[in-house]
């Protein structure tokens, strides 16, 4: 780690593959240092939307824990904030995920002492991430955090909330048998809130806030109370702090380095409320994974175990708004296309209707697939031509499919069909019958026998058949006995069209 405390990169994102990899030994070095390793977690990480301030945030909880109790510990007006990577501007600074290199501990009013971690993420939503991505990042850091501090702008809005719901999801979703709330601590930090008059800053102002923007109600429609239910059941305490504007002088200087003589008064005196509230002894809450405490060492292999998952195929792919509702109204037209074709073809061939000729029955098939795909491509659709394709392709697969079934369930029908096999038999045992005495009476015993031998087979085939349909047992051989007689009477028709075909030939010649 070096001499000097700083951030260490131990979840790194491959931005051209969209994929992760855990630094395995950075975080060994964090989490594995001797006077740590053993002891009871706590683990603080600040998430959400990108240049929101989250990194600015740590380094102020960083000069609290390294101030030791010291009143004064926002530090001098002149002094500039370091610790972790910020800076001022538009573009992204944070990538993956980043722990401080040195692990405080800290004592608890009942004697215990516990390790605490302080973490930071790279910020969703940026120009570069996709919904994976971001699902990711913020899944992984709330499994592994105690603390997670959800850091937004301004308000709650209700695709805040959304993306909350489908980020934990996929938290959850990685995460097996789970008895108890997959989550701890959740707190809301609203930065610039703009109505103080209505909720004062801090926590009270805050979980008043919050408790009215969470609120189920039998009025609202059902995915508002499926989102707000969904909240509540994945974390075990839920809070909320509203804190003010910085000032304009953080916000549009690009000379800005954290200076406290920029910052806004009120803010700094939020922030003296805040953050030794979120760090007093007594509030800090060990990581715990159905209902176990988590030591550093244990937490290394939560890691490990967690990254894997992300980096498999088990899990589904999170999508944009727009990806799954193109997914859904995609999927509803190809089901909509499907049932008419059913409902048509039913008409001519379903349930106890008689047998139709193939060739009626096929050219039904063509003219009702055309108007499936007629009524598919005209439904209106979203996520473009080319999206579409690939669901008209699989509705094209599906009718297919469905036409085979209505092929033999009217071949089924077809009375011939069903007693070919003991016909083709029948017509086999008279045919040897004549032939071994044709055989017998112009004195040619052998090929008589050989006449006899084979009408005894045939006579064992037959009885077999029988008794396979009769019990259902044995189908294999049923099968080939069905395939038996399925060649010999195509081998018949075949040599019977060409004995026809000759004769007619022979007749016009002699015309």
């Amino acid at each position: 780690m070096g001499s000097q405390p700083g951030p260490v990169q131990i979840v790194t994102v491959c931005k051209e593959e969209h994929s992760f990899a855990l630094d395995t030994e950075a975080l060994a070095r964090v989490l594995l240092a001797p006077e740590v390793r053993d002891k009871h977690v706590v683990v603080l990480s600040v998430a959400g939307a990108f240049r929101k301030g989250k990194s600015f945030l740590l380094d102020f909880m960083l000069r609290y824990m390294y101030s030791q109790g010291d009143e004064n510990w926002l530090g001098e007006d002149d002094e500039p904030l370091t610790g972790f990577s910020w800076r001022g501007g538009s573009e992204p600074e944070t990538t993956g995920i980043q722990l401080w290199s040195e692990v405080f501990p800290i004592q608890k009013s009942d004697g215990t002492e516990v390790a605490v971690v302080l973490m930071d993420t790279q910020g969703a939503f940026d120009n570069q991430s996709t919904v994976k991505d971001c699902a990711t990042i913020f899944a992984l850091s709330t499994m592994t955090s105690s603390i997670q501090i959800y850091n937004l702008s301004q308000n709650i809005q209700e695709d805040d909330l959304q993306q909350l719901q489908l980020f934990t999801e996929y938290g959850r979703l990685a995460m097996d048998e789970i008895f108890l709330k997959p989550f701890q601590s959740l707190m809301f930090l609203i930065r610039d809130w703009s109505f103080p008059y209505e909720y004062t800053y801090g926590f009270k102002g805050g979980n008043e806030f919050l408790d009215k923007r969470l609120q189920v109600k039998e009025a609202q429609h059902e995915e508002l109370q499926t989102v707000r239910e969904h909240i509540h059941s994945c974390f075990t305490k839920i809070s909320c702090f509203l804190l003010p504007h910085p000032g304009l002088n953080v916000a549009t200087s690009p000379s800005f380095q954290g200076q406290l003589k920029d910052v806004a008064p009120e803010f700094r005196e939020q922030l003296k409320s805040l953050i030794p509230k979120l760090l007093h002894p007594d509030r800090l809450a060990e990581k715990e994974i159905n209902g176990n405490k988590v030591t550093c060492r244990g937490l290394l292999e939560f890691f490990k175990a967690y990254i894997k998952i992300y980096q498999g195929e088990d899990l589904p792919q999170p999508k944009t708004m727009l990806m799954a509702t193109a997914e859904a109204n995609n999927l509803a037209a190809v089901a909509t296309a499907k049932d008419q074709y059913y409902k048509n073809m039913e008409k001519v061939c379903g349930g106890d209707l008689p047998y139709v000729s193939p060739d009626s029955l096929e050219e039904k098939h063509h003219f009702n697939f055309r108007e499936a795909l007629h009524a598919f491509s005209s439904t209106k659709k979203m996520g473009g031509q080319e999206f579409c394709d690939r669901y008209q392709a699989q509705l094209e697969k599906e009718l297919e499919e469905m036409w085979q079934s209505f092929s033999k369930h009217n071949e089924s029908k077809n009375l011939f069909s069903a007693f070919r096999t003991p016909a083709v038999l029948f017509v086999l045992v008279c045919l040897l019958y004549v032939l071994s005495g044709v055989f017998l009476f112009v004195g040619l015993s052998t090929f008589a026998l050989v006449c006899d031998c084979t009408l005894g087979a045939v006579m064992m085939a037959m009885l077999t058949w029988t008794f396979i349909r009769y019990s259902g047992r044995y189908r294999t051989v049923g099968g080939a006995i069905d395939q038996a007689a399925g060649v010999v009477l195509e081998q018949a028709t075949v040599a019977l069209n060409k004995s026809r075909g000759v004769s007619t030939s022979d007749q016009k010649k002699s015309s």
